[in-house]
C-alpha cells in the first residue's frame, strides 16, 4: 500500500464521521424513501429536496465553512453519498454531481472573488450546479469537442452544445469546458461558469433513461452566448487539465454511489432471503443463496476499503489518479454484479416493481459508465502503473 511508514489509515470512523453518516441515513429514510418509486416512475427531479439537503450541509460537504460549506473531508463525503444512494441511487448521483463536479471545480480553480460569488449559493443548496464536458460526438475524446468560445473584447462568445449533463435543465449555474484553441490540443480548452438566465444559454433534450430517473439529465445549448471574462475559471487553455483533476475526485463520488447502491441491493436481498421460506426453511440457509450473500458482502467490503484509501490520499493532498480509478472501477463493477445477484435471490419477485431490487438493478449500470467507463479506468490505471 502506498502509505508513509509513519502515517497509517485509521479503520474506525471518527465521531464526526459517525454523526455525518447517521444524519445522512436519517435524511434518506425520512425525506427520500417514501417517494422513491413515485419519482422514478414520473422522472421527477425533486428540487426542493436538494434545498433541504443544503440546509443539512450535504450540498457543500467539501466546501470550507468560510464559503458556507460543511468544511469536511472525503471520508465524510463518501458516507453522505453512500447513505443516500443506499435508499435512492438517483438522488445520490445528483448530490455527487453537484458536489464533486460543479462545486468542486469552482472550489479548486476559481479566484477568490468567484468563490465568494458562487460557492455560498452552491454549498447551501440555494443553487444547484451542473458541469459540462461531454458532447454528442466526443464522449471520452474530449479533445475533439465542437463547442467553442471566441474572445471579443472583454467577453467570450460560446456556441455549441453539451449532452448527458446532470441538472442540465434545473441547474442554476454550469461549469463548462469549451474549445478556445485547436481541436486535439490538450491546452486548447478553457473552463467557464455560466449562470442560468444568461442570454443564449438554454436547455435542450431531457433524456429518458433506463435508471437513475429522478436525476435529471439534459443538454446544455449555447447560441451566441456572451459571458464576461470574469466568468473564466483559471487561465486560458487550462480547462482540460482542470477537468482531469476534478475527475480524480469524481471517481471517488461514483465509487461511493456504487457502494451505496450495492449496499441497498444487498440489504434488500439479505432481508428477503431470511423471510422467504422454501422446503420448510429460509432460503438463506441453502448453500446456493448463502454463498451468493458471502460474495456480495466481501465485494462490498473491498469496495469500501479501496474508496477510503482513495479518500485518505485525497485528504492528504497526494496523487490519487491510480487508486481513485481502481476504486471506481472495482466498486462500480461489483455494484452491477451485486444488484444482479439480488434480483436472482428474489427470483420472480426481483423482476417486479413491488420489490426494491428491480430499481437497484436498473440504476446500477450507470455506475460503470459515469465518470468514464470501466475500459477508460483500465486505461488510466495501466498508464499509471507503466509510468
Amino acid at each position: 500500500m502506498d502509505i508513509d511508514i509513519n502515517t497509517t489509515m485509521n479503520f474506525d470512523y471518527s465521531e464526526t464521521q459517525k454523526m455525518v453518516k447517521a444524519s445522512a441515513r436519517e435524511f434518506a429514510e425520512q425525506f427520500i424513501r417514501p417517494h422513491v418509486m413515485e419519482w422514478d416512475e414520473k422522472q421527477t427531479f425533486p428540487v426542493e429536496l436538494f434545498k433541504k439537503a443544503g440546509e443539512l450541509g450535504f450540498m457543500g460537504v467539501l466546501v470550507p465553512e468560510q464559503y458556507g460549506g460543511s468544511g469536511l473531508g472525503y471520508h465524510e463525503y463518501i458516507a453522505v453519498i453512500e447513505e443516500i444512494s443506499r435508499v435512492d441511487p438517483s438522488i445520490g448521483l445528483s448530490v455527487a454531481a453537484h458536489n464533486s463536479l460543479c462545486t468542486n471545480h469552482i472550489l479548486e480553480f476559481a479566484n477568490e472573488e468567484q468563490k465568494q460569488k458562487w460557492l455560498p449559493k452552491l454549498a447551501t443548496g440555494q443553487w444547484i450546479g451542473a458541469w459540462g464536458l461531454t458532447e454528442h460526438n466526443t464522449g471520452s475524446d474530449a479533445g475533439g469537442m465542437n463547442t467553442t468560445a471566441v474572445k471579443e473584447g472583454g467577453e467570450w462568445v460560446l456556441n455549441g452544445a453539451k449532452n448527458f449533463i446532470t441538472h442540465g435543465r434545473s441547474g442554476d449555474i454550469a461549469v463548462v469546458i469549451v474549445r478556445t484553441g485547436e481541436k486535439g490540443d490538450s491546452r486548447g480548452m478553457t473552463a467557464f461558469a455560466v449562470e442560468r438566465g444568461t442570454p443564449g444559454f438554454s436547455s435542450g433534450k431531457k433524456e429518458d433513461k433506463l435508471g437513475m430517473r429522478a436525476s435529471e439529465t439534459a443538454e446544455l445549448v449555447f447560441d451566441n452566448c456572451r459571458i464576461p471574462d470574469a466568468n473564466r475559471l483559471g487561465s486560458v487553455g487550462e480547462g482540460f487539465i482542470q477537468s482531469m483533476k476534478v475527475l480524480d475526485g469524481g471517481r471517488i463520488s461514483i465509487g461511493a454511489l456504487s457502494l451505496g447502491t450495492a449496499k441497498g441491493a444487498y440489504e434488500a436481498a439479505l432481508k428477503y432471503s431470511k423471510e422467504r421460506k422454501q422446503f420448510g426453511k429460509a432460503i438463506c440457509e441453502f448453500q446456493g443463496i448463502s454463498f451468493k450473500l458471502a460474495d456480495m458482502a466481501t465485494e462490498i467490503e473491498v469496495s469500501e476499503l479501496l474508496l477510503h484509501k482513495a479518500a485518505f490520499g485525497k485528504n492528504a493532498g497526494r496523487e490519487i489518479t491510480k487508486v481513485s480509478a481502481m476504486a471506481k472501477m472495482y466498486a462500480s463493477e461489483a455494484c452491477v454484479k451485486i444488484a444482479s445477484e439480488a434480483v436472482q435471490i428474489h427470483g420472480g419477485y426481483g423482476y417486479i416493481k413491488d420489490f426494491p431490487v428491480e430499481k437497484f438493478y436498473r440504476d446500477s449500470k450507470l455506475c460503470t459508465i459515469g465518470e468514464g467507463t470501466t475500459e477508460i479506468q483500465k486505461v488510466v490505471i495501466s498508464r499509471q502503473i507503466l509510468k
